[in-house]
């Protein structure tokens, strides 16, 4: 990567990645469902939360240093579960673990990764583990004890994928994979790989593979039968949130799915502030879905999660560059978030979750979001 032309903030890799990669590629990574309205929507419901900063605090020793699912991280922030990413980079998800591992950040491995779970954890990192539930339930289980015997710490069950929602560029390039990218966790992936057929052979393989089925019982079974730690992906009803604490989950994540599942769906950064207070600190609530720069992070602690899930912007250091590019992207990730706690006033991530956050509305003006600011 030319230094001259190394962007300086870590949405700016997305240009980089654009110019490398095959359209279809680019489309299948960047794209959303439907009108795309969600996707857009996931930008616009962040850059509509302005922060109130605090001043004459010491800001000195501004810490990024946080915990997720009771463990310390570097920065408040996982890498998001993104499915075959050696179709960006031959390295795929071990580039981008290997990057995680050295920002002191966790890696959440797909169950649609295209490097088996076993070498991912090889790598020293922490890595948390994706599952979609399959339509055999053997084998959905299975993939939980491959998960467990690998060393990871966390299953991450995500709900929100019946079936993959449709996505109009897949379907309009007749997206498929590439011989060399499978699905490595699984054991049967020649539908992704089937150009035959009309549409998105991608998406005709998880329909194949994923069940419409999925309900509370089985997050009750899993609950019974892993003794990792369960995060529940994918909600956004605030009703939903403080059912899956009542399952005994130790997070939830508050994610449309990047807008890639329901277009229409609320976007994430709305949805944040109801999902806080229906779990009531029972839970960590994690926010996924639109997140680009320092200012959503601290956005999104500002409305009370306790970190984001970072998933574009990772996958176009990985496009850019491999390991060094996703590494890049932690960089400045973290560079922009201590820069911005900073100049709110906030020495730690604590004093971030206390900020006060106001909206913007035609008829209102600003009006405030999210918690009220303590005394201090």
């Amino acid at each position: 990567m030319d230094p001259c032309a190394e962007p300086v903030t870590a949405a700016g890799f997305e240009r980089l990645a654009a110019a490398c990669l095959p359209a279809d590629v680019w489309d299948f990574v960047s794209g959303g469902s439907g009108a795309e309205t969600t996707l857009e929507a996931n930008r616009a419901a962040l850059d509509n939360v302005f922060l109130v900063p605090r001043m004459l605090r010491d800001v000195s020793a501004c810490s990024t240093r946080s915990t997720l699912l009771g463990r310390p991280v570097e920065l408040p922030v996982a890498a998001a579960p993104v499915a075959y990413q050696r179709l960006l980079h031959p390295d795929g998800e071990t580039a981008t673990a290997r990057a995680t591992a050295a920002a002191g950040v966790p890696f959440i491995a797909s169950t649609l990764g295209s490097v088996p779970i076993e070498r991912i954890t090889a790598i020293g990192g922490r890595v948390w583990f994706q599952l979609y539930w399959l339509r055999d339930d053997a084998a959905t289980l299975d993939l939980v004890r491959r998960a467990e015997d690998a060393g990871c710490e966390a299953v991450v069950v995500t709900v929100d994928v019946p079936w993959m929602g449709r996505r109009l560029r897949d379907i309009r390039n007749g997206f498929a994979l590439p011989a060399h990218v499978r699905a490595a966790n699984l054991t049967t992936t020649a539908a992704a790989h089937d150009r035959a057929g009309t549409g998105s052979a991608v998406a005709a393989h998880t329909s194949q593979e994923f069940s419409p089925a999925l309900t509370w019982s089985a997050l009750a079974r899993l609950r019974e039968r892993t003794r990792l730690p369960l995060v529940v992906k994918g909600l956004l009803a605030p009703e939903d949130a403080r059912r899956a604490v009542e399952y005994g989950v130790a997070a939830v994540v508050v994610s449309n799915h990047g807008g890639r599942q329901l277009d229409g769906a609320v976007a994430s950064a709305d949805a944040l502030p109801e999902v806080v207070e229906a779990v009531a600190g029972d839970c960590e609530v994690l926010l996924d879905s639109g997140i680009r720069s320092g200012t959503d992070v601290l956005r999104a602690l500002a409305l009370g999660a306790s970190g984001v899930l970072l998933g574009r912007p990772l996958m176009w250091g990985l496009a850019a560059a491999g390991e060094a590019g996703a590494a890049r992207v932690l960089q400045l990730l973290g560079a922009e978030l201590r820069d911005v706690m900073g100049l709110a006033g906030c020495e730690d991530i604590a004093a971030a979750g206390r900020l006060r956050t106001v909206r913007w509305s035609s008829h209102r003006g600003f009006a405030p979001v999210g918690r009220p600011s303590s005394a201090d």
